[in-house]
């Protein structure tokens, strides 16, 4: 599903990812760990064409993506979330992930503007999708409400609930569970299982050892800008390098 050659990355004098090469496979679970610093957002940036990479290919299934520009790459298929919260806060919860399905309008301005009959049956078909993926992240019952007055972790549900409005093939998750509880990262870990299982890879970047443990069929490990290891969740823990450079020796 993803394949990235050799990525390297460098801010000014400092190498950020130095010849990164991994692969996830379709209908995945994949994370992404490493200490603060390691480059694991950097990566994602890449991936997501928020950063243009100094050398490096990255692959969507067969397709080099290297040099695309982000909204391409979510018609293509491929979305992400980010570390902080990032919702249209006067919005209802509705209208945030309506805001997704735009992205697949074919209304013009005109249409728009004086509400032309083709552009009123499509934004009924782009609520009722909107509801759909409401229900599917067990935020229906929200929907009316206006997004600022949502409970943090239910931010977060709707950021994702936005980016599979997408219908998306491949999504990225940058650290969904911090600010957490530990009743909210359970039910984040379940919707995670129920996204893989409506057919979406996911790639998640997570300080929360315990979720990645537990969700992840494999696990890469970033260290210092470098690939560490790469492995399942067991063989990440049984690592001595990792532990030594991510879990701590003691």
């Amino acid at each position: 599903m993803l394949r990235l050659e050799g990525i390297t990355k460098i801010f000014g004098g400092l190498t950020a990812l130095e010849d990164v090469s991994l692969e996830v496979k379709k209908g995945s679970i994949t994370g992404v760990i490493g200490p603060n610093g390691a480059g694991k957002t950097t990566l994602f940036n890449i991936v997501t064409g928020l950063y243009t990479q100094t050398a490096g290919k990255v692959y969507l299934g067969s397709k080099d993506i290297s040099l695309l520009p982000t909204e391409l790459l979510a018609a293509l298929g491929l979305v992400r979330t980010f570390q902080n919260v990032e919702l249209f806060g006067k919005m209802t919860v509705l209208e945030n992930v309506m805001v997704g399905l735009h992205t697949k309008s074919r209304s013009g301005i005109i249409s728009c503007a004086f509400k032309l009959p083709g552009q009123i049956k499509e934004e009924k078909q782009i609520k009722e999708k909107a509801l759909h993926w409401l229900k599917f992240t067990g935020l229906a019952a929200e929907a009316a409400n206006t997004a600022h007055n949502l409970p943090f972790g239910k931010g977060r549900i709707l950021e994702i609930a936005r980016a599979l409005a997408v219908e998306p093939q491949l999504i990225l998750m940058d650290e969904p569970a911090a600010g957490l509880n530990s009743q909210e990262t359970a039910q984040l870990a379940l919707l995670i299982r129920k996204i893989r299982e409506s057919g979406v890879t996911i790639v998640l970047v997570e300080h929360d050892m315990d979720l990645v443990m537990d969700v992840c069929d494999s696990v890469i490990v970033l260290n210092l800008g470098k690939k560490l290891a790469c492995g399942t969740p067991r063989e990440i823990q049984e690592n001595k390098a990792v532990i030594a450079a991510y879990l701590g020796d003691g």
